[in-house]
């Protein structure tokens, strides 16, 4: 039987490349012939409807068909919020309050159904979900390791090495680091020495680099060539043997 893989894609700040790591990451595991589906715990600036934009946009990276997970949305989406803003916010403007169990119940119910779940956050690892949680409390509760996205980009040294320590402090197991560069007026010379210094001061393992790119489809070979799915595993196996 084919050992399962739970991980959480966060980001060192919001707008660094999540939804589209995690989307090319779902193609991956499909392409391996992994059982695989994602899952966005809360989504502001949702709209309306019953599916969150990240989670159609993971679906359309990926390749599949959307009625693969029809049956599905319920928990891949367990809470869409209206006003585009921090979670807790989002939720006090709708007089909603965001259940842990709830997050959790639909995170275990996908685990049941499939090889592979990958949860998209919202932001960073330290947004706030309500008065008592952030989203690195639930990673911590779920007790799933976290794959970090970092803008690759003059500052990203400071904000990924933040993020590893906090990780580290709270003894959440970390897969690696993705630099994605957003930002095609990033200087050569910085993009190239971020991964290395942060490898060397993080003690991290940087799994890739992702250029700029504005056409998304050109970059699934370029992160395929890179075997980042491939050192996802070898990585996660490290952590939990073959359990």
């Amino acid at each position: 039987m084919r050992k399962k893989i739970y991980f959480f894609v966060s980001g060192t700040d919001t707008g660094v490349g999540k939804t589209l790591i995690t989307g090319l990451l779902a193609r991956y595991f499909r392409e391996n012939k992994f059982n695989v589906i994602t899952q966005k715990w809360v989504e502001t600036g949702a709209g309306r409807g019953n599916c969150s934009n990240d989670i159609l946009e993971h679906i359309k990276l990926s390749g599949a068909s959307f009625d693969l997970y029809k049956s599905f949305l319920e928990w891949m989406s367990p809470y869409l919020l209206k006003y585009p803003a921090s979670p807790h916010l989002s939720a006090k403007l709708e007089n909603k309050n965001i259940s842990v169990k709830k997050i959790e119940r639909a995170f275990n119910i996908l685990k049941e159904n499939f090889d592979v779940v990958i949860c998209e956050g919202a932001g960073g690892l330290f947004v706030p979900i309500n008065k008592k949680y952030m989203m690195i409390d639930i990673c911590g509760k779920l007790g799933i390791p976290v794959l970090l996205v970092s803008e690759n980009r003059l500052g990203a040294i400071n904000q990924t090495i933040l993020s590893i320590e906090a990780l580290r402090t709270r003894k959440i197991p970390i897969l690696g680091i993705i630099l994605n560069q957003v930002d095609k007026k990033q200087k050569e010379l910085v993009l190239k020495n971020n991964p290395r210094v942060i490898k060397e001061l993080g003690r991290a393992v940087i799994l890739g680099s992702l250029p700029y790119s504005s056409d998304k489809k050109i970059l699934y070979p370029l992160f395929s060539r890179s075997r980042i799915g491939d050192s996802i595993i070898k990585e996660y196996r490290k952590i939990y043997g073959n359990r």
